[in-house]
């Protein structure tokens, strides 16, 4: 073919896993791939009754072209809740709404990077922002990790050896892949070495209201002493992620720059669903609805790791989390967990590998557990299948 596409193109590749995941589509297969919340638990008959509200009250309005920051109830709605539970300081000035904290990784990498410049992540970290990054042509330095998230001193070491560092990537609470939660003097010490050195960072909440177990502990941004921190928000893990309703939380000189590139990419987020997210908080208690969905991941939670540890095989290791909706698996680093899916997907039951979170490649002897999106049953069911195909390979 002679068309000739943007050299961006060729660092974007489909997962090799891809076609094998499209078999977690038949119904017959437990999936433990995805990160989709319980479907059983979106509030449908609330939203009819929303939806008819928000058409009959404002229906011109709300299908209509609107402003690219986003509904300013819906805004001040945000910043009040960000400020209650995550102990920040904001106003619906700091707030930009998104489709989905998706577009706002998107919109960081555009911001923020230039080809070959040097991006710091966690090791591992979010596939789904490693991929949105790739895009700009960045080099990823994977920052050492341990069961409380990023380790601080080999952070430093690396800022004082690295030239060109743009921006920190990180996901302090129940990180996506797996499911750890930085503790409070680590968050405090990043922030530190974040301020003496005045690198901008990129904090990914999309699971911080899920905790089940403790407080919810303060983000990031309400330590953010700079202006340097941008936090990425969304409803999609609390609420309804068909509405692909997200946010922007950052300081008026960055948030303006996330405009900018809004404005660009698809003007505003679809009103009537930011009407409706909003409607939905003025006469429904999203917290109530948000401790429904904490006391069902959390069985599933206990579930899943009671029988993992009844049926897999002795010496793996595998996380804890006190939130979220996943658990990582570490195998023995003789075994790779693609061959372990290859025979997975005979049995009827499949996880995603843990190769692809790591941006450098490596480690392919883990890989990630969902809890949250099927039912007790075949939670059971499916990790019993995972448990008798993994004692043939260990």
């Amino acid at each position: 073919m002679a068309i000739k596409f943007a050299n961006r193109m060729g660092s974007l590749k489909a997962s090799e896993i891809r076609e094998l995941l499209k078999l977690t589509e038949k119904p017959e297969v437990i999936s433990f791939a995805g990160g989709l919340p319980a479907p059983e638990l979106f509030p449908v008959e609330e939203m009819k009754e929303v939806a008819v509200k928000v058409l009959e009250e404002g229906g011109r309005q709300a299908l209509q072209y609107a402003a690219t920051e986003g509904y300013i109830p819906l805004r001040k709605m945000i910043a009040e809740r960000m400020n209650t539970k995550l102990q920040t300081n904001l106003n619906e000035s700091n707030i930009l709404i998104t489709s989905g904290s998706q577009q706002g990784l998107d919109f960081s990498g555009k911001i923020f990077l230039n080809e070959g410049d040097v991006v710091l992540c966690e090791s591992p970290s979010y596939l789904g922002a490693l991929n949105a990054f790739k895009a700009y042509g960045p080099k990823f330095i994977e920052v050492p990790t341990d069961e409380n998230g990023m380790i601080m001193e080999e952070l430093e070491k690396i800022l004082e050896t690295t030239e060109n560092v743009k921006m920190i990537y990180v996901i302090p609470d129940f990180q996506n892949p797996t499911g750890r939660t930085w503790p409070f003097e680590r968050r405090k010490k990043f922030m530190e070495i974040i301020s003496k050195h005045e690198i901008p960072v990129i904090e990914d909440n999309p699971y911080g209201e899920l905790r089940f177990e403790g407080d919810i502990l303060p983000s990031l941004k309400s330590m953010d002493e700079k202006g340097l921190v941008v936090f990425l928000g969304t409803f999609s893990k609390t609420f309804c992620p068909g509405l692909r309703v997200g946010w922007v939380a950052a300081e008026t000189e960055i948030l303006e720059k996330y405009i900018m590139i809004k404005q660009s990419a698809d003007l505003q987020t679809s009103s009537i669903a930011q009407r409706e997210v909003a409607k939905f908080m003025e006469i429904y208690d999203l917290d109530a609805h948000v401790e429904k969905i904490k006391d069902i991941y959390r069985k599933r939670r206990d579930l899943m790791l009671n029988t993992m540890k009844e049926e897999f095989p002795e010496g793996l290791k595998y996380t804890y989390p006190v939130g979220g909706l996943f658990t990582w698996v570490e195998l023995p680093s003789n075994i790779n967990a693609r061959d372990v899916l290859v025979k997975c997907l005979e049995n009827n039951v499949a996880f995603v590998p843990g190769g692809s979170f790591f941006p450098n490649g490596g480690k392919e002897n883990t890989f990630r557990l969902n809890y949250s999106n099927m039912p007790e049953d075949k939670i059971v069911e499916g990790v019993k299948r995972l448990g008798k195909v993994l004692r043939e390979f260990v």
